[in-house]
Formats: C-alpha cells, sequence, structure tokens
C-alpha cells in the first residue's frame, strides 16, 4: 500500500517552498491541478507496471496463461 504525499512531500519534489504550492492552489488553480494531475499519472503509472510484472509472474507460473 502506497503513502499519501503531503504537500510537504510534493513540494519536496518539485524543489519549491510549500507556501509556492499553496500559492498556486489559491492563485493558480488550473497550474496546480495540472501539477496534481501528472502525480496522479506517475501513481497509476506505477501501479501499472506493478500489475504487468504480477500478470508476467502468473503467466510463468501457469503456462497453459499467456500475455503477449
Amino acid at each position: 500500500m502506497k503513502t499519501k504525499l503531503t504537500k510537504r512531500d510534493i513540494a519536496g519534489i518539485l524543489n519549491i517552498d510549500t507556501k509556492t504550492l499553496y500559492n498556486w492552489q489559491k492563485n493558480k488553480p488550473e497550474l496546480y491541478r495540472i501539477v496534481m494531475l501528472g502525480f496522479k499519472f506517475d501513481e497509476l503509472l506505477e501501479q501499472s507496471k506493478k500489475n504487468y510484472y504480477d500478470l508476467l509472474e502468473i503467466s510463468k507460473e501457469n503456462k497453459n496463461f499467456r500475455l503477449n
């Protein structure tokens, strides 16, 4: 299970101050939304990779199942 990122975590990843992130949220909502969507996309991509590798492992265990 993945831990939810805090605003401080997100600001650190973006190498900005937390005040900047809060200002974006308040004064530039579209920019803030795009940034948050980027983090969500990354999370979904990582989960998809994990699911793919899990399916590959299952296919190795069960020779009748093919993933192509």
